[in-house]
């Protein structure tokens, strides 16, 4: 098609580019290319795989109001979860799970039902893996098979297959938590040895869009395994987790600048002391759904800011969980 159209065409005029099947307008004498952007189908929805040890529940909740758990749909399988939730803006992702499962299954966020299969990751993976992401990928790392382990692996979200090699954690470590920006993928915490108080406090990164070895960040304030990650484009928060001193659980809540190092700082402190809590966040929300010692309470934080956490409702479902959303940090 020519560039420069007849001069009756007015200011303005809009076609569709039957070459580039692309819309265009008409302005200061030449056509130019309209952009566009796919939104998300929905406001910004939480999802979490719930219920501890056997469980296949998956509950959803509105990201910018207060209230309960809404029943979503079921797991393909009844795997312990934490930690393993990533998210694209239409479709959720869980991987592996405790059973030291290699089940990765999907699904459409826009839609309450059951988990479908996606594939399967590299190896089995019970004990997290941590998981993070951006529009295009979801990244998996640490875990227990039977041991601790620190391989990365990734998928392309938009299809369905098995994972692909990435690289490697700084160490091995099962329940490590995540969250992302959509460049950074952060893990952090974890336990080096089952049965063994190895836990450890480190923070890796990793650029997500490339592929190679994570690299030293920072340290949490705490040493920790099951930390939860929620986070925006710019901060990070870290909460929860427990500690090899007793086995004792935590309310602390780090927060990090995602596009920097450096070590944990605080941010304030979870309504009461639990571990692995489905983390769900928002360019302005930061949300931590039940958690192990059983409980189905759901705190929330304004990011931005400093604080203690604030209720925010009840999940249907205690324990273990695992959580993300279509509009985390790694998505804004």
């Amino acid at each position: 098609m020519a560039l420069k159209p007849p001069v009756e065409v007015p200011q303005g005029a809009i076609r569709l580019n039957t070459d580039s099947q692309k819309m265009e307008f008409f302005a200061q004498d030449q056509w130019w290319e309209m952009a566009t952007e796919v939104a998300a189908p929905i406001g910004g929805r939480g999802i979490i795989n719930t219920g501890g040890s056997g469980s296949n529940s998956i509950e959803y909740l509105e990201i910018a109001t207060k209230g309960n758990t809404v029943d979503f749909g079921n797991r393909t399988g009844s795997y312990e979860p934490s930690q393993n939730a990533t998210a694209s803006r239409t479709r959720g992702i869980f991987a592996g799970g405790e059973g030291n499962t290699d089940t990765i299954d999907y699904v459409t966020i826009a839609q309450a039902g059951d988990a479908v299969d996606f594939g399967n990751l590299v190896s089995d993976r019970g004990a997290g893996p941590g998981a993070v992401g951006n529009q295009v990928r979801g990244v998996f790392a640490g875990g227990r098979n039977p041991g601790s382990v620190n391989t990365i692996e990734y998928i392309t979200i938009t299809s369905t297959g098995n994972s692909t090699d990435f690289g490697d954690m700084t160490a091995v470590t099962q329940w490590p938590g995540g969250l992302s920006s959509p460049t950074r993928g952060l893990f952090m915490g974890g336990n080096g040895a089952p049965g063994s108080p190895s836990y450890v406090k480190t923070i890796d990164y990793i650029t997500l869009m490339s592929t190679g070895n994570a690299s030293d960040f920072g340290d949490l304030i705490e040493i920790a395994q099951a930390v939860s990650g929620v986070s925006n484009s710019v901060r990070g928060l870290m909460a929860g987790g427990q500690t090899p001193s007793g086995a004792t659980d935590l309310a602390t809540i780090n927060m990090v600048q995602i596009a920097t190092l450096g070590n944990g700082q605080d941010f304030g402190d979870l309504s009461l002391k639990r571990r692995a809590c489905g983390g769900v966040g928002s360019p302005i929300r930061g949300i931590w759904v039940a958690g192990h010692p059983a409980t189905n309470i759901i705190d929330y934080v304004d990011i931005a800011t400093t604080g203690n956490a604030t209720d925010f409702g009840d999940a249907i479902t205690g324990g273990f969980a695992a959580g993300t959303s279509n509009c985390h940090g790694g998505l804004i």
